[in-house]
Order: structure tokens, then sequence, then C-alpha cells
């Protein structure tokens, strides 16, 4: 009888500590979401002739293919301002 209540016993907490576990961690993946990154960022990542500006040739990734769009005033380069205004792309659908 002692045996059956120790084995029930330790069952329960390690069901406890497994739940525990996959509840932290779908929790977590949650905060682990990347925010965009800002314009001082990307300055800091792309500007590569350190000129304040981005240009079509310094910039990769979805805002290259939507250059056009964000650069409102039409002059080759997105400022700050117009980073700001920037339509957000599209989120890639799950599989």
């Amino acid at each position: 009888m002692k045996t059956m209540k120790f084995k029930t016993a330790v069952i329960t907490a390690i069901f406890c500590v497994a739940f525990a576990s996959v509840s932290k961690a779908q929790a977590q993946r949650g905060n682990d979401r990347k925010k965009p990154p800002t314009y001082a960022e990307l300055l800091e990542q792309m500007d590569k002739n350190e000129d304040g500006k981005l240009a079509k040739s310094e910039i990769k990734g979805p805002l290259k293919n939507d250059f056009d769009k964000v650069d409102t005033n039409e002059d080759g380069f997105i400022s700050e301002k117009e980073f700001k205004k920037a339509p957000k792309p599209q989120r890639r659908e799950k599989k």
C-alpha cells in the first residue's frame, strides 16, 4: 500500500513538472518574436558608405523589394521619415 502511494506521488510530481515546463516554453515562444528594426539599426547594419542614407544598392531583405513604395519622394534614398511611414511587410503564412 505504501509503495502504491509513493509511486502515485512520484508520477504526479513528474506530470506536474512536465506540464509546467511545457507551459513555460509556450509562454516564452510568444515573447521571443523579433521586433522590426529601427531606422538607426538599419543604418548601422546596411549603410555601407556611411553617408547616413539608405540607398537601394545598400539595402537587403523585404525592404529592398518595397524600396520604390517606401521612397515616396523618389530621391533614391530612404529617409527616416519615409521609413516610419512605410507599409509593414506581410507575414509569412504558417505551414
